[in-house]
C-alpha cells in the first residue's frame, strides 16, 4: 500500500521521567540522520510518540533504515485520509483484505484524540468492525490475540490508519549515555563492542590505529568500511585515525620480544586516552573477551591498564567467541572483519607473547622508549573523518579492492 506516515513507539524512554525530553529530542536527531538521503519526509518527535510524514518517500526502505535505531521499541507505517467516514471505510478494508489469508482474524482499536469528531471510540470500533466483516469475505473477530489489529486514531489534522507493528532495535538513543572512545581494529571483536555500547546509547567516536607501510590502504579502508556498518544506528560517526609506525618501530627496536604486546597496548591506551581527553570522551571501549588472546588474560589487562585511569569498558568481557561471531553476524560486520587485511595489533605480534606480563617489568621496558615524545608526535598526526551511512571505501570497484585480484 502506499503509506503517508510511519508511528514510532519510544522503548525505555518511557520511564525517564523529567529527562524524557531530552531523550526524545535526541532520538529524533538520530532518526533524521539515519534517514539522511530521504529528501521529503518530515520527522516530528512527539512527547508520546513519533510520526514521520513520507511525502511520497518509499516505506519499505525507510522503515528498513528506522529498525536498526536504537531507543524505538516498534512503529508502525500507517496511511492518513481526511475526517470522512466513507474514506476511513474504504482505506480499513483495502488495509486488511491485503493482510487477509483464509482463517484471519481481526480487531478495531481506535484512539481519539480529536473530541470534536462524530463518533467516539466505541462507536467507531462497531462501524468499521461491521463494514470489514460485511466486505472482506471470510474474516472474522476475535478480541484477544487476532491476526490483525487495525488501529485507528482520529486527529485534528485527520484520521490514521496501521495494521501493522515492526520491532525496533530497542535500546536507548544513541548520544543519551556519553560520549565513548571505541578502540577499533580490524577484527571481529571491535565492532561488536561499539555496537552494544551504542545500544546503551553511548555516543561511539572510532580510535584506530594505522602503521604504514606495515599496515595496508586496504586495511585503513577496511576499519572505514566497519564504521560505516554502525552508521544506520546513529546517522554518522567520527574516524579518528592515529599513525602508529614510529612507535611500533621503536618498541621493536627497544623493548623484549615477549613484551612487545604489552607495551604496544599500553601505548595505544594512551593514545585513546588523551585523544579522549582533547574530544569530550567519558569512557574507552574495546573488543577484548576474557581469555580470548594472550592480551587479554586478567594478568595482562592490570599490565596494560595501568597507564590510564579513565573507565575502560568491555562490553564483550564474558561472551564466547561463538556468541560474539552471531552478533558480528547480525550486524553484517562478520564477512568484513575476516577480510585478510591486517592491522597494527598483528604486524609484530611476537611468536610467544607473554600471557601473565608483571607490571613492573612492563614499566621497565617501557622506560626505556621516549614516551613523552612519541605520544606527542602521534598525536600531531591524528586524523579524524565524519563518516556517513551508506559511504563506500572497500569494494569491487575501488581501485583499492582490485589491487588485491
Amino acid at each position: 500500500m502506499q503509506y503517508t506516515e510511519i508511528m514510532v513507539r519510544y522503548g525505555e524512554l518511557s520511564t525517564k521521567g523529567k529527562n524524557k525530553r531530552n531523550f526524545i529530542d535526541r532520538l529524533g536527531t538520530n532518526v533524521r540522520n539515519s534517514l539522511r538521503g530521504f529528501d521529503d519526509l518530515v520527522v516530528k518527535a512527539n512527547r508520546d510518540r513519533m510520526h514521520i510524514n513520507l511525502n511520497g518517500d518509499d516505506s519499505e526502505l525507510v522503515m528498513q533504515r528506522l529498525s536498526q535505531v536504537f531507543g524505538i521499541q516498534n512503529f508502525s507505517p500507517a496511511i492518513r485520509v481526511e475526517q470522512d467516514l466513507d474514506a476511513v471505510k474504504e482505506t480499513a478494508v483495502a488495509m486488511v483484505s491485503e493482510q487477509f489469508v483464509e482463517g484471519t482474524t481481526f480487531k478495531v482499536n481506535t484512539r481519539r484524540s480529536d473530541h470534536d469528531f462524530e463518533l467516539d471510540t466505541n462507536e467507531m470500533n462497531d462501524e468499521l468492525g461491521g463494514w470489514i466483516l460485511d466486505h472482506v469475505p471470510g474474516i472474522t473477530v476475535k478480541m484477544k490475540q487476532p491476526d490483525i489489529i487495525l488501529r485507528v486514531e482520529v486527529r485534528a489534522n485527520g484520521i490514521f490508519l496501521s495494521s501493522e507493528t515492526r520491532q525496533g532495535a530497542g535500546g536507548l538513543p544513541v548520544g543519551t549515555a556519553g560520549k565513548g572512545m571505541l578502540m577499533l581494529s580490524g577484527g571481529i571483536d571491535s565492532p561488536v563492542a561499539g555496537y552494544l555500547g551504542m545500544k546503551r546509547g553511548v555516543s561511539m567516536e572510532m580510535v584506530h590505529f594505522f602503521s604504514p607501510p606495515y599496515t595496508s590502504e586496504q586495511a585503513l579502508a577496511k576499519a572505514k568500511e566497519l564504521t560505516v556498518k554502525l552508521t544506520p544506528y546513529v546517522g554518522t560517526i567520527q574516524f579518528i585515525e592515529v599513525p602508529f609506525t614510529e612507535i611500533q618501530e621503536q618498541i621493536k627496536h627497544d623493548v623484549p620480544e615477549p613484551y612487545l604486546m604489552t607495551i604496544t597496548r599500553r601505548f595505544m591506551l594512551r593514545l585513546t586516552e588523551k585523544i579522549a581527553e582533547l574530544r569530550g570522551g567519558l569512557a574507552i571501549f574495546n573488543g577484548e573477551s576474557l581469555g580470548q588472546v594472550a592480551s587479554q588474560t586478567l594478568e595482562s589487562m592490570v599490565a596494560i591498564n595501568d597507564v590510564t585511569t579513565m573507565p575502560i569498558i568491555r562490553p564483550v568481557v564474558s561472551m564466547d567467541k561463538n556468541e560474539i561471531i552471531d552478533v558480528a553476524k547480525k550486524i553484517d560486520t562478520f564477512n568484513l572483519s575476516i577480510k585478510p587485511f591486517e592491522d597494527c595489533c598483528t604486524i609484530f605480534a611476537p611468536p610467544a607473547p607473554k600471557t601473565k606480563p608483571r607490571l613492573d617489568r612492563s614499566r621497565e621496558f617501557e622506560a626505556r622508549l621516549d614516551i613523552d615524545g612519541l605520544i606527542e608526535r602521534a598525536l600531531a598526526g591524528v586524523k579524524v573523518t565524519k563518516i556517513h551511512i551508506g559511504e563506500e571505501y572497500l569494494n569491487e570497484n575501488s581501485s583499492l579492492f582490485a589491487e588485491l585480484l
